[in-house]
């Protein structure tokens, strides 16, 4: 079972973990209650808190996240401190990196790892936490921060769960964002060569051979600072 769910897409491994939970806590009282009509509008303190955390689940899963969060929100203001809080808490921070609000997901999911330290979603949160900067990373004449993050966000994740089913696209996920910055030092090296001030494209250069020896541009960085030094 365990090799089965991390053959699975990360989005449909936590479904399947929500839904197995969800059994467990509402029992089969909550699959009863799935099927009640329930619409954000009709949502009141009646609607247990299992319903609504379903009827999320299921408009989550569709994708439609706007939706989905409607529910999630009204589990926190109205069910607080029963067991579906802490997976709406969960599924709020998916909700808002799913819709592309990357740095609101980004504070989500930071809140619950710090409210839920041992939680066994953690792994997951880590790798979402590194993935909101990860996806704003631009072009490579864009400002870099976000790949310097998710770089150290990623490898935080890989020093304290080394084994977890994200490991994997994490390392390609650093691997990516190092050419992004290698590929950035060597544009700015070219600018200064078209502005005519070798000495920084140089000073560049070398950076990035220092910084950056197993990108593939080192190749062309390190043709291109032979040709600056030569001509000097």
């Amino acid at each position: 079972m365990k090799n089965t769910l991390q053959s699975l897409p990360k989005r449909k491994q936590m479904s399947i973990i929500f839904v197995m939970l969800m059994l467990l806590l509402g029992g089969c009282s909550a699959a009863g209650n799935f099927f009640e009509a329930t619409t954000p509008e009709d949502m009141n303190l009646s609607i247990p808190p299992q319903t609504l955390a379903q009827k999320g689940m299921e408009e989550f899963n569709r994708g439609k996240y706007f939706v989905a969060l409607e529910y999630f929100n009204k589990i926190l203001e109205s069910h607080r401190f029963t067991p579906q809080a802490l997976l709406a808490e969960l599924k709020i921070a998916d909700c808002s990196y799913y819709m592309e609000r990357y740095a609101e997901a980004y504070v989500y999911y930071e809140r619950f790892e710090e409210m839920h330290p041992t939680n066994e979603a953690i792994p997951y949160v880590m790798y979402q936490k590194a993935m909101c900067h990860y996806k704003r990373i631009g072009t490579v004449d864009r400002d870099t921060s976000n790949a310097q993050k998710a770089i150290e966000r990623f490898q935080l994740l890989l020093k304290a769960y080394p084994q977890s089913p994200y490991s994997l696209d994490a390392q390609k996920k650093i691997t990516s964002s190092l050419e992004f910055l290698a590929n950035h030092e060597f544009n700015v090296a070219k600018f200064y060569i078209r502005i005519k001030q070798p000495e920084q494209a140089t000073v560049r250069l070398q950076y990035l051979l220092a910084m950056y020896p197993q990108t593939r541009i080192t190749t062309q960085a390190r043709e291109l600072l032979n040709d600056l030094e030569s001509s000097n």
